[in-house]
């Protein structure tokens, strides 16, 4: 059972009943309130009643698909901070590329491990939970929010306040890919206008001024901190 402080609402949209049963059990016996949907137009229209704080959304599916349901349901405000994560048995980089341009919170293919899904489901419950610390320290890197700076192996690293914001961003969740538009729309904002180049010469400075390189290029779809 997981946690009364972790659980939460859940709701499972896929168009193949038996996955909706193997989940829908399984996310009931780990103690999350779950509703199950088997097109997008239906998980539209009890997500209105429902409320979930997660929606989890199969990409094939018939009536409407899972990234058209996403498109839809991040333009409803009261689903703007409601967690997507998306199910699929197209294991490739783009359906993954196209969920996160969606603003997925994760992402796993098919065939579902029971166990692994939980898992991954209640460290997105975690998360949302967990108050937000004021530093990030990863090895000898400290990132201290509150007091904007940046240390390395006790030296105090000078970065200017994209720089900063940029690094942060990445090292909040190592290992995590992030796009080139989702970055520039947190760092600089979507009314700012930056050109594409914005981001790479930000990341070429943090490389020179720490001395080391901590942020992995991840050829034509963004960046990810690995320390």
């Amino acid at each position: 059972m997981v946690d009364q402080a972790v659980a939460g609402k859940i709701l499972v949209v896929d168009d193949e009943l038996d996955i909706l049963e193997i989940i829908s059990y399984n996310l009931k016996t780990a103690g999350y309130d779950t509703v199950t949907a088997k097109d997008g137009i239906e998980a539209i229209q009890k997500a209105k009643i429902f409320r979930p704080d997660l929606i989890m959304l199969d990409i094939m599916m018939p009536n409407k698909n899972g990234i058209d349901t996403c498109r839809e349901i991040r333009r409803i405000p009261e689903f703007k901070d409601t967690m997507v994560l998306f199910l699929t048995a197209l294991n490739d980089e783009k359906s993954e590329v196209d969920g996160l341009n969606m603003g997925a919170d994760d992402y796993i293919a098919k065939p579902i491990k029971p166990k692994l899904l939980v898992s991954r489901i209640n460290a997105l419950f975690r998360r949302i939970h967990k108050p937000e610390e004021t530093s990030i320290t990863l090895g000898d890197l400290i990132i201290d929010r509150e007091k904007f700076t940046v240390t390395y192996k006790g030296q105090e690293i000078i970065l200017a306040k994209k720089e900063f914001e940029l690094l942060q961003l990445l090292a909040s969740k190592p290992g995590r890919v992030f796009l080139r538009n989702e970055i520039l729309n947190q760092v600089w904002g979507t009314e700012v206008i930056v050109g594409d180049r914005t981001i790479d010469v930000h990341i070429r400075k943090i490389r020179q001024k720490i001395g080391i390189d901590l942020i992995t290029t991840v050829k034509g779809v963004g960046y990810k901190f690995e320390m």
